[in-house]
């Protein structure tokens, strides 16, 4: 469960970001520096890690290597609120004012920025019963793979080769309705009927643990 001490260490580090992110955009426009790159790396590699393999400190999952159209979709999303507005999703609440202000056109050359950036394996940081995981995600296969693979027909994002840590938050969040509950995130809603399977703590960490096994 989260500490009192880690949620104030979110909503500061949130603080932080936020306001290094707004007056670089209002340096901008005074014209105190050059002409401003929709994707600065002071921003996204902020939280998502210098090679945007992900940082587990303030939970910024792994970017590099994920698929531009779930990016883009996920931008779009916070930026509409869609997403990261509940009041018990702290990485949310961090992201979505960062997404607030973005255009179509800064989105696109986002995904086309993050698109360049090489993949790099991510380290396993949890345990579980893979055989056990491997059954349960049977069902998860349906969407995102026999290999976790994603599945752009179906809006599935691949799950290999992400961060463990952010699979089994955001699972936690889908079953608690901090995620996926709003009337536009279609694939949210699927998600949150998904992961009922999943009864507790250790399936969780089951599914997640197989998952490691697959590999990018």
């Amino acid at each position: 469960m989260r500490t009192n001490n880690m949620k104030q260490n979110l909503v500061i580090t949130a603080l932080a970001v936020l306001s290094n992110f707004y007056l670089n955009i209002a340096s901008a426009a005074e014209g105190d520096v050059g002409e401003a790159a929709p994707a600065d790396d002071r921003y996204c590699t902020t939280c998502h890690g210098a090679q945007g393999g992900g940082n587990i400190g303030i939970e910024g999952p792994r970017i590099a290597g994920m698929e531009g159209w779930y990016l883009k979709r996920q931008l779009e999303n916070f930026r509409a609120g869609i997403r990261g507005t509940h009041p018990d999703d702290y990485q949310g609440i961090e992201m979505q004012p960062m997404a607030a202000k973005l255009t179509d056109e800064s989105i696109d050359d986002i995904v086309d920025w993050v698109g360049s950036w090489e993949y790099v394996p991510v380290t396993p940081t949890i345990e579980g019963n893979v055989n056990q995981g491997r059954t349960a995600y049977q069902s998860c296969a349906a969407c995102h793979g026999a290999n976790a693979e994603g599945n752009e027909a179906l809006g599935a994002p691949a799950l290999a080769g992400q961060n463990d840590w952010y699979l089994v938050t955001q699972i936690k969040h889908f079953k608690k309705g901090l995620r996926g509950t709003h009337q536009n995130d279609t694939y949210g809603s699927q998600m949150v009927a998904m992961v009922a399977s999943l009864r507790n703590e250790e399936a969780i960490l089951n599914v997640a643990s197989y998952i490691n096994t697959l590999g990018k």
